[in-house]
Formats: C-alpha cells, structure tokens, sequence
C-alpha cells in the first residue's frame, strides 16, 4: 500500500468490535497484469464467505480497502437475512475496467482468490459481469456468477431486481394496507443491470415510473421500450418529484445522506445499492420523517441467492421461490422495528446478528 491516506480509520474499521471484526483482508498486486486488489472476509461464521468483486477507479488504495470492508460487512448481514449458509466478503479491484480490465488481469485475480482455498467464493458486482466470472473461473473453482455455458446461472440481477420488487410489495403491505404498487410512482435512480429489470416489474403490477441514470444510454434504452416512462434530470430532481410515494436507489451507495433525506418527498425508500445509509444515524432521520425503509442488503438478497444456489447445481424456479420469501423477510422486519421501538435497519441488524451469534456458538 503506497498510499496510506486515511489508514487509521481503515484499521478502525477491520477490528471494531461492535462490527464484529474482520477475520482476513488480503491485498493483491501483480504487477504484470497491473492487477490492484482487495479481498475482505468480514464473517465465516454462517460458511464460506460470498460476495461479488467490484471493478471501480478508487482515488484512493486507502478508499479501495474502506469500500471492501464495508461492503464485506454488509454481505455477512444480507447472507444470514436471506437464510444462506455463507457468511460474509467482498472484493475489489482498483482501477477503471473500461481501460485496465484483461483477460491475463482476471485470471491473476482468480488465482488469488484460489490461494484463499475456497475461505471466499467471488462474483459479479458493479465494473464486473459473467463473461468476467468466466475468465476468473478458469484459475478459480470458486467462482460464480458464469454463464450458462460454463456451468454458471447467468446473470443474478433478474433475481436482484425480482427481490427488490417483493420488498416494496411488503413496503406498501405495511404502509398502505396492499401488496401492490398499482398507481403508485416510483422513482428509480440508475437503470442498469438491476434498475431495468425493476422497471418492468413495476410496470407489469401499474405503478408508474420516474427514472433517471447518469448514462444517457441506458435511460434511452427504458424510454425506447416504454414511452410512458417518466424521466428526471438527475438523481437530485428525482428526490424532489412531487407525489413520489418510493424511490428506489439502484446505483452506488451513500444515496440516503445528509443531504437528501430532508428533501425525499417518497414515502418509502426501497432499492437495490449497498450501502445507502451514508453514516449511521441516518436511518433514524429517516424514521424522524416517518419514511419507511426497506433495509437495502435484505431486499437485494436475490442475486446472492442464485449464486449461492449455483455451487450446488443451479435451479431457477427454487432461487425464484427463496427469493420470493424477501417479501415475508421484509414485513417480518417492520415487526420488529415496531415491537422493540427502533428504526428497520436496526431491527435487521439484529435479527442477522442472532442469527451469526448462534451459529457461532455451535
């Protein structure tokens, strides 16, 4: 690590013992194929931990290894929330993969993510995608997230989206009294490989949809399709539409902050990114606002939920069926947060924790 900027609060991090610390992060390099890697492994309590590799050009190697501590930490919680035997990690690859991604580049990574002996089972994450996990399986039998030509399930973010959709069906159960989004408005930030799947499954059930992405691209490829799909200027006009009953961040994290949770008009906040609480005490502005949130790493869980169906022989129809259980996972949260008097990411939190603490006690 030539760059140390922030180290402190790295280490913080990787030992708080109120996140139940780190087990291993492994820094990677190979200078051949300028391969710069970070492997978390926040939690085996549950089994191997599982979580996908992300591709992103970090300012910092300090802000690379903050984000895979982060992001392995929540993976713990959304495995043990979705019921899998895995716990909890994440990997990231610093740089920009339009310009540095390769083929020799993957491969180095696979066989570091070998060298673990099966401790971490990697995926597709954001910069990364099956034809990707393909490269990477050839060094690594811990690999998923391939195509269905090399023995994989394809691409999880249909599942990831279908989960997503069930949790803001609990959503409107627990606020409006109906499992249906049918003439509500929706307001969708990034429409990617998660964010497009929702659009017509919020579409097929009535809702109507506001979207907006900061590639042109791909809010022309939803409106091409659907005509009748609204589009805001930016993430900052979504927030404020007037009559937004959900909205829905499907990009990067830290969407829910000091900054725009005073002005969401949405009722309800439900989407795909990890991570959306940018600190922690902003799930209580959001509870101080009497908006409801559907906490992200439990309403994602899809995608995870077909990959770590693939080690075992995928099957479509039985992740669809687990992944439908979101909806009763969801409601069964706003329970709790209700019974104990606290926020829904708190109750989730808990709920995850009792599940790890008694497995490791066993």
């Amino acid at each position: 690590m030539t760059d140390v900027t922030g180290a402190d609060d790295v280490l913080h991090t990787l030992f708080r013992s109120d996140q139940g610390g780190h087990e291993q992060v492994v820094l990677c390099q190979d200078r051949a194929t300028g391969l710069k890697a970070v492997i978390a492994i926040h939690s085996t309590a549950l089994g191997p931990a599982l979580g996908g590799t992300r591709f992103y050009p970090y300012a910092t190697e300090a802000e690379a290894v903050a984000d895979a501590l982060n992001l392995s930490r929540g993976m713990s919680y959304k495995n043990a929330m979705a019921g899998l035997d895995h716990g909890g990690g994440k990997a990231v690859i610093i740089g920009d993969p339009e310009t540095i991604k390769s083929e020799d580049l993957l491969l180095a990574y696979g066989r570091f993510v070998a060298s673990l002996g099966g401790r971490y089972v990697t995926a597709c994450d954001v910069g990364t995608y099956v034809a990707d996990m393909d490269v990477v399986a050839r060094a690594c039998q811990w690999t998923t997230g391939r195509s269905p030509e090399n023995g994989g399930a394809g691409d999880s973010s249909v599942l990831t989206a279908f989960g997503v959709f069930q949790g803001m069906r609990a959503s409107a159960q627990h606020l409006w009294g109906d499992p249906t989004l049918r003439g509500r408005k929706v307001g969708i930030a990034g429409v990617g490989k998660v964010g497009r799947h929702l659009v017509e499954h919020l579409l097929a059930d009535g809702a109507e949809v506001v979207i907006t992405d900061v590639r042109e691209e791909s809010v022309r490829a939803i409106t091409a399709s659907h005509p009748d799909v609204a589009v805001a200027a930016d993430t900052e006009a979504l927030i404020r539409t007037e009559g937004l009953d959900i909205y829905a961040p499907c990009a990067l994290g830290g969407a829910l902050n000091d900054a725009s949770v005073p002005v969401l008009t949405a009722k309800v906040v439900c989407g795909a990114a990890n991570n959306q609480l940018a600190h922690p005490g902003v799930e209580k502005d959001l509870a101080d606002r009497a908006i409801l949130y559907a906490p992200d790493y439990v309403v994602n869980a899809g995608g995870v939920i077909q990959v770590a169906d693939e080690l075992h022989g995928f099957d479509f129809d039985r992740c669809k069926t687990k992944a439908a259980k979101i909806f009763d996972t969801t409601l069964a949260i706003f329970a709790r947060a209700k019974e104990d008097g606290i926020p829904p990411a708190a109750a989730a939190d808990r709920i995850a924790e009792q599940r790890m603490a008694e497995a490791r006690q066993h």
